[in-house]
């Protein structure tokens, strides 16, 4: 008996049916396994795998109805078994194909799917019953973005398993303080190089670090530890490898049939043909999954802006219109809007999360008023900006000045993450340590001061591995990170500043409570580019306010005058060129009172010294006036 009914039929026809993995894939039944997979092109569909010795035919599946889906019951076979399709298409094209609903894979290089039993013992109760408030709009949220097979490896330089990568993962980010993990691609990718980005396993964790029970047991610890886990997650486009997604049963299935739909020019890669009903069915359906089945926290989507565009990365004459004659790919507008929509609805404590990089309006705002539904956008105009300007020469930054400036325009936008990511680390663009300049020295003092400046800045904060102990080397994923730079105390200092800000991000409020609201921040100094100097205040209800002053040169500033919204004693919360942060000791020995010498909007102000390629933040003793 099929595990597919007629409900579930009309479902998947018409793109609405969100829990596929349910029915389709490799489903220990009884005294063996029920496979069911769609291939409607196929003229004959069967079963191979250790079990039946590889042998085409052994043991074919039925159709079921002229649905495209083919089943079989297939008696002996049991979890651990491993298994592809042979399919026979009607022009006689021939292929074994991994089933694209698998739960488990073999270890790459090997291309063969395996049963799995995904039957878990989760401990995480409590973490999900309480989730919800940490991952608001208006929470500390502070991300450490990792790559598993290069973050930290075993003694012998092998990839450590799921298990180990996050026993000792949780207790690093735990001390650190950050709130959440989110994790490159798991999803089984055959080139270990694409970092997971060229995913064929859309329900199967890699099997290079361990079995999905394993990945499981890794969501729990980290939860255990009160870790969020966020996994990047892939619907733009998928390899044309010849077990996979691509040509599936003889027709392109999963993919448009026309090149300048279905092929990805940046990437030698297939695009999904987000107008068929069945591959929506499929895509939301793998993301429901890993929220469902893994308990993960959040989804990172990669490459959202080459889903909006017909004409991403394509010349004229190299794509199709849409039916208005326009660019907008309509078709995947809606697949997005589905998918945030059936997220939230089923899962509304987790968050969703776009990386788009145009100007695309209300990507973070609801479906209901025209936006995409995400959760959040990650600012990528902020990265570019940022690291455009903190790599430059610091006698050229007061022409530039405005790089910092910017994003005033358009900061409340979209729900914003800041995103330091392994994208801006790698391929020829160097470490951020590497970026700055001078000398070793002023380069570890501008990286603290750029991790300061985006800690108080509106938005959520994103680092990426490596970046917290100022490694020097491009990221490798064929290696590790240089942990032997801790053993320096310029580089431990990096690392205790990041701990400390997180520290800072959580228990003031004013730094993450109007993260999105503009009536969080106002600008204390944001046109003394001669001296390139910056400063904000931020605010939350009935919160105190923190002055937040950065000196992105390496002179330092004496009697230094700045507005604030309060009198009294104002202390410094953090220093960046602090002994212990590495840095060279100059401040305000703990903090200033305030005078009534009004400036700008304000009737307070501080005079204060600013120390080299540094950042000050300061909060006042006591409530005040200016608390709102």
């Amino acid at each position: 008996m099929t595990l597919v009914t007629d409900d579930d039929l009309h479902l998947f026809n018409e793109g609405r049916h969100f829990r596929l993995y349910e029915r389709l894939g490799a489903h220990v039944d009884g005294d063996g396994v029920r496979f069911t997979v769609w291939a409607p092109n196929a003229e004959q569909v069967s079963l191979v795998g250790d079990r039946n010795a590889w042998t085409r035919g052994a043991t074919p599946l039925e159709p079921i109805g002229v649905s495209g889906l083919w089943t079989v019951h297939a008696p002996g076979w049991s979890a651990g078994d491993t298994y592809k399709y042979a399919l026979r298409s009607h022009t006689g094209y021939e292929v074994d194909k991994a089933d694209p609903f698998a739960f488990a894979t073999e270890e790459p290089p090997r291309t063969a799917s395996r049963v799995a039993d995904l039957s878990y013992e989760w401990g995480d109760r409590a973490w999900i019953a309480g989730r919800g408030p940490r991952q608001r709009i208006d929470a500390p949220t502070t991300i450490y973005e990792v790559h598993l097979g290069s973050w930290m490896r075993a003694a012998d330089g092998t990839w450590l398993r799921y298990r180990e990568a996050a026993r000792r993962l949780a207790e690093y980010v735990t001390n650190l303080g950050f709130t959440h993990v989110e994790l490159l691609p798991v999803m089984e990718h055959p080139f270990y190089g694409s970092w997971g980005y060229q995913t064929t396993g859309y329900f199967a964790p890699t099997a290079r670090y361990g079995s999905p029970t394993e990945f499981m047991a890794f969501v729990d610890e980290l939860h255990g530890a009160g870790v969020g886990v966020i996994l990047d997650w892939v619907p733009s486009h998928f390899p044309n490898d010849e077990h996979g997604l691509a040509y599936f049963d003889g027709t392109h299935l999963y993919e448009h049939a026309d090149p300048k739909q279905g092929f990805h020019p940046d990437w030698n890669t297939c695009v999904f043909n987000y107008g068929r009903n069945e591959v929506r069915s499929f895509l939301v359906s793998s993301a429901c999954f890993w929220l469902d089945r893994y308990h993960v926290d959040g989804l990172r989507v990669d490459a959202v802006a080459s889903m909006l565009y017909l004409d991403y990365s394509r010349q004229p004459g190299e794509w199709v219109p849409n039916e208005y004659g326009g660019r907008e790919n309509l078709e995947a507008i809606r697949l997005l809007r589905e998918l945030n929509e059936e997220v939230y609805r089923s899962f509304p404590d987790v968050q969703t999360y776009a990386e788009e990089s145009t100007a695309w309006p209300m990507v973070s705002r609801p479906t209901y008023v025209g936006g995409l539904g995400f959760g959040f956008k990650w600012d990528m105009g902020w990265m570019h900006d940022t690291l455009q300007f903190v790599e430059r020469d610091p006698v050229h930054r007061r022409y530039h000045y405005g790089e910092l400036t910017f994003r005033g325009v358009y900061a409340w936008t979209e729900n914003y993450v800041l995103p330091l990511s392994h994208d801006e680390v790698v391929h020829g663009k160097r470490s951020l340590a590497a970026k700055m300049p001078g000398d070793r020295w002023q380069q570890l003092a501008n990286l603290r001061l750029l991790l300061a400046y985006e800690w108080t800045t509106p938005g959520k904060k994103l680092l990426f591995m490596g970046g917290e102990i100022g490694e020097w080397r491009e990221w490798q994923h064929d290696g590790q990170l240089d942990w032997s730079l801790l053993e320096d105390p310029a580089h431990a200092g990096v690392q205790r500043l990041v701990g400390d800000l997180n520290a800072l991000v959580r228990d003031e409020r004013a730094l993450h409570e109007r993260d999105a609201d503009p009536s969080g921040f106002a600008w204390a100094v944001a046109e003394d580019a001669d001296n390139a100097v910056l400063a904000f205040v931020r605010f939350a209800p009935a919160a105190r306010p923190v002055l937040c002053i950065g000196n992105f040169t390496p002179v330092p500033r004496d009697n230094y005058r700045v507005p604030v919204p309060e009198g009294g004693f104002w202390r410094e919360a953090c220093n960046t060129d602090a002994d212990f942060y590495g840095g060279s000791g100059v401040g305000n020995l703990g903090g200033v009172d305030a005078v009534p010498a009004p400036m700008r909007d304000w009737y307070w102000s501080l005079t204060l010294r600013l120390p080299p390629l540094g950042m000050v933040i300061l909060r006042p003793d006591a409530p005040g006036d200016g608390w709102s």
